[in-house]
């Protein structure tokens, strides 16, 4: 079951044509328990920066909020997953320029976790346009992504033509030497998991550095992991490098992010 609002109401055509015919805007996704989000605060001033950004405007927090608050309420369960799509019915590519005001989509949904499997991935050349945005050109992941599949992979992680580890389709990666955990440094976009997990290690007295990594790197770690909004996955390759899959690093995680409050609707 799916609930789709604009602005607060049902969704209707013309409203969700916009979006679908002219790709320009910017969202983020969100697991709901309870009626509260863990990173509450680092999802809406994403989008408020995203806003500024792409539309030269201000985004209303407090009119999103209530938004969020009535429309969980109209899904009727307090465990959720929540997309807040950004965008502009009265935006054209023609005149970019032109003030416009924003609109907000909800979609909301059952709620979602990773599962726990572990997963392999390959290496690709590429970066994503305004990296540091959650923007809705999401082609190329989705491209690359069936690719990976394609050829015996579950996922795809993106690699600078400098050779730098970047991120993957949609999520952040990490690597763990048995003291400390190392975020590759580069051109991606700053995750919320990411940041919670950042401060929770940070608070758990585990040392963190960020720094270029490349492939020939990956033999300096004894495991790797992803993330994103549904949680931690542990990696079990990395092209043909492979990592064992151990409890201990995965744990250490969610140590860290049962640290992070849960922040209400």
């Amino acid at each position: 079951m799916k609930l789709i609002l604009c602005n607060g109401v049902q969704a209707n055509v013309t409203q969700l044509a916009a979006l679908a015919s002219v790709n320009y805007g910017h969202f983020t996704t969100l697991q709901v328990r309870g009626a509260a989000v863990r990173g509450l605060k680092l999802h809406l001033c994403r989008l408020q920066r995203a806003t500024q950004h792409l539309f030269g405007s201000r985004l209303d927090i407090a009119a999103l909020r209530a938004q969020l608050y009535d429309g969980l309420a109209a899904f009727c369960q307090t465990d959720a997953s929540l997309r807040i799509t950004v965008y502009a019915t009265e935006f054209d590519f023609r005149a970019p320029l032109r003030p416009v005001s924003v609109d907000t989509l909800l979609a909301i949904s059952s709620p979602s976790v990773l599962p726990t499997v572990a997963v392999r991935v390959c290496s690709v050349p590429f970066v994503r346009s305004l990296p540091d945005l959650k923007h809705v050109g999401t082609f190329p992941q989705f491209a690359l992504r069936r690719d990976a599949l394609a050829a015996g992979f579950d996922d795809a992680l993106f690699v600078h033509d400098d050779g730098r580890l970047l991120e993957g389709t949609f999520w952040n990666v990490g690597f763990w030497d048995g003291k400390c955990v190392t975020w590759p440094e580069g051109p991606a976009l700053a995750g919320t998991q990411q940041a919670l997990l950042r401060v929770g290690l940070e608070q758990l007295g585990v040392p963190q550095i960020v720094q270029p990594l490349r492939h020939a790197d990956l033999g300096r770690f004894v495991a790797a992991f992803l993330c994103n909004a549904r949680g931690q996955q542990p990696l079990s390759a990395i092209d043909d490098h492979l990592y064992s899959v151990s409890e201990a690093p995965m744990a250490l995680l969610e140590c860290a992010l049962a640290t992070q409050s849960w922040q209400s609707l």
